[in-house]
């Protein structure tokens, strides 16, 4: 049998063991239940489910409740020193493996020892005040809605899906704010809103309220609701205010409950215009959507702001998370002069004054 992970067919799952004389369902199929009723992402759903397939047919298509811990971490080993995959990439498929057992099969699972992929230790790219105007400057596409998009990431700190997720109801241009609702951990929080960018947004809302309209005269209108809210307010999904500000030209089929409407712009579209933008300025530094958010941060602090105000804006669960970007302000290494710089300013006379001065 291939062991390469990534081109196994998969084929067949064998079905969870039923309860009570009733039929027993399809394994994953009682995956995805478990992973909805806790309100997982759509992207978390698709990557645990992939990995739970990875991990059954790894282990040539045994059920899981005939495995337990010798087998998750002869798994995880393979990943870690014969794929040498990301510690990310071990990280989720981890985790997959213990929501299957911990949430979907009630069993606690012991200690493991698998060989765990090494977390690098690296320290954000940020672009300088020039680099992210000339950035900006560049980013085209979707009818101009990337360029909004872009700056409002490095405006207001945002990451990339909470952008892309942004509802018309969470916008508030008398405060010159909007709320994130539902950011990572599940946390909301407040931030500004760049009042440079609001002309463009109440454009963009405005727009967003003519197309609605058009989409109810034909029938259409419909956009999903976090948390199955749309039990509680059945009429909510046709309303204004729960739709996308950045919303698709093109409608689609939600992927779960099969309704048709027009979802968020997808992050892979912004990402490629920041690269072309990127390009067309000549910047050779790695830059990504992300980079605007460690712009902001770094730039925050360099203005003075102290470390927990940004702590609040970025979401961040810990403040250490928040202190990385001490590490890349101008007033940080950076700002400690070198003393190769002594030796080129001055002669061998001046430099050794300066040095038994100090």
């Amino acid at each position: 049998m291939h062991r390469e992970l990534g081109t196994i067919p998969v084929s067949y799952v064998p079905p969870a063991p039923g309860a009570g004389g009733t039929a027993p369902k399809p394994l994953l199929e009682r995956v995805r239940e478990v992973l909805r009723v806790r309100h997982y992402a759509q992207a978390t759903e698709e990557a645990y489910l992939n990995w739970i397939r990875r991990f059954i047919l790894f282990h040539d298509r045994r059920h899981p409740l005939d495995m337990a811990e010798e087998e998750i971490e002869g798994v995880l080993t393979y990943l870690a020193v014969e794929c040498e995959v990301a510690a990310s990439t071990q990280n989720q498929a981890f985790h997959a493996l213990l929501f299957l057992y911990q949430q979907v099969f009630q069993v606690e699972l012991a200690r493991l020892d698998a060989v765990r992929a090494r977390r690098p230790e690296y320290l954000p790219s940020v672009l300088s005040f020039e680099e992210v105007r000339q950035v900006l400057d560049q980013v085209t596409g979707a009818g101009g809605l990337y360029s909004v998009m872009a700056k409002l990431l490095y405006g207001a700190g945002l990451r990339v899906m909470e952008c892309c997720r942004l509802r018309v109801q969470e916008v508030d241009l008398v405060r010159n704010q909007h709320f994130i609702r539902g950011g990572k951990w599940h946390k909301d929080r407040v931030v500004m809103l760049p009042r440079a960018l609001k002309a463009a947004l109440d454009e963009q809302l405005q727009i967003r309220r003519d197309l609605h309209q058009r989409d109810l005269e034909r029938g259409l209108g419909w956009i999903s609701l976090p948390f199955a809210l749309e039990r509680k307010y059945p009429k909510a999904p046709w309303e204004l205010s729960w739709q996308f500000v950045f919303a698709s030209r093109n409608l689609s089929t939600d992927p779960r409950s099969g309704n048709r409407g027009r979802f968020h712009l997808q992050s892979g579209g912004l990402s490629r215009a920041v690269t072309r933008a990127v390009r067309a300025v000549g910047l050779t530094k790695r830059c990504s959507p992300h980079v605007f958010r460690h712009s902001f941060a770094t730039h925050l602090l360099e203005m003075g702001y102290d470390i927990r105000t940004v702590q609040q804006l970025l979401g961040h669960k810990d403040v250490n998370t928040t202190m990385i970007y001490t590490h890349v302000m101008e007033q940080g290494v950076a700002g400690v002069r070198s003393p190769f710089d002594l030796l080129a300013d001055m002669s061998g006379d001046d430099v050794q004054a300066a040095l038994e001065a100090t």
